[in-house]
């Protein structure tokens, strides 16, 4: 009898509870990863080998990589991180992920100009990247804080307020300041409860944001997912 193929394994590190992998979940089981999560909160989260998986996936979050002092975890994961990150290993970031992505490769997090909330397109993608088809989709984006580019890397995508909004390092690496796996995912109206402060802070208001989540989600997803799907498809070993 013939063994069967090992899958390969992908971990998602989720800060809240209402921050998961939403829209991508898709294309990076359909790519054959056998998927895991595990919270910062769990206690056995500090013992976890960042460098394991063959696929790591961080997602957002409403704290800032610079409140160290009130989530003692972020440095710890930093450092982690670093260690991937130096070693190449396949690594995705969303949000308050590719914030910290950009700070474990030495780069500065800091408050931006203004809250960035809702969703428009980007003004600016790389035409030569998995990103090409985010261009001209409205995608949602819900932060206050931006980072410096590292390093070594490209960047991907821009919107006016925010011009770091995307980079990568080779292959492996992909870091995505926006949300492109959300717009199918119930747990939008948690975000709405969570962070009202946020979206007034932005212009919005909870039915609006509700009407541009059902009006753009389904094709931000949609296009989300090819990205995923390509990037993973072109992943180095």
């Amino acid at each position: 009898m013939s063994s069967q193929p090992t899958r390969k394994k992908g971990l998602i590190i989720r800060h809240v509870p209402h921050e998961g992998i939403a829209g991508y979940r898709e294309p990076i089981e359909a790519a054959g990863y056998e998927l895991d999560r595990i919270d910062v909160a769990d206690p056995g989260f500090v013992a976890v080998d960042l460098r394991e998986p063959d696929l790591l996936i961080m997602m957002g979050g409403p704290m800032g990589v610079y409140e160290q002092d009130q989530h003692p975890w972020i440095a710890c994961q930093m450092r982690r991180l670093a260690h991937r990150l130096d070693a190449g290993r396949p690594t995705l970031g969303v949000c308050f992920g590719a914030q910290m992505m950009a700070a474990a490769m030495g780069a500065r997090v800091y408050p931006g100009p203004a809250k960035e909330v809702g969703f428009h397109p980007l003004s600016f993608v790389d035409a030569d990247s998995p990103l090409r088809h985010l261009a001209d989709i409205p995608v949602l984006h819900w932060h206050g804080d931006t980072f410096d580019l590292p390093g070594d890397v490209e960047l991907l995508a821009s919107t006016p307020g925010y011009r770091h909004q995307a980079f990568r390092r080779g292959r492996n690496i992909l870091a995505l300041q926006f949300h492109g796996e959300m717009g199918l995912d119930p747990r939008f109206d948690e975000w709405l409860r969570q962070w009202p402060d946020a979206l007034a802070e932005a212009g919005g208001c909870p039915d609006g944001m509700r009407a541009l989540h059902r009006r753009f989600g389904p094709s931000a997803v949609a296009a989300g997912r090819r990205m995923i799907a390509e990037w993973l498809a072109d992943l180095s070993a």
